[in-house]
């Protein structure tokens, strides 16, 4: 099992950072891959950025130049730092982590960008 709880979300300018975290529980933290997903109202849950197990990164193009995804496993912590950030990235963020068949989520973190 993996539980998974978010933070870092808030609001902020146009052109403002954040960095969301994303703690995670259980043992098998080094063999998870994680993503960063986000759902604005009226919107389906869209992919932003995803790390693999070994450190593989990929992202939304959308996402590209902006934001960053990385993964501390002495920590069980995966981040994705946002920068440049648009009143478009408006959305509450979630971390998904996959193991095998199975998916886990956190309970989203609200990230709001004022123009």
């Amino acid at each position: 099992q993996v539980q998974l709880v978010e933070s870092g979300g808030g609001l902020v300018q146009a052109g403002g950072s954040l960095r969301l975290s994303c703690a995670a529980s259980g043992s098998i933290f080094r063999l998870v891959a994680f993503g960063w997903y986000r759902q604005a109202p009226g919107k389906q849950r869209e992919l932003v950025a995803g790390i693999s197990s070994g450190g593989t990164t990929n992202y939304a193009d959308s996402a590209k130049g902006r934001f960053t995804i990385s993964r501390d496993n002495a920590k069980n912590t995966v981040y994705l730092q946002m920068n440049s950030l648009k009143p478009e990235d408006t959305a509450v963020y979630y971390c998904n982590g996959r193991w095998l068949s199975s998916d886990y989520w956190g309970q989203g973190t609200q990230v709001t960008v004022s123009s």
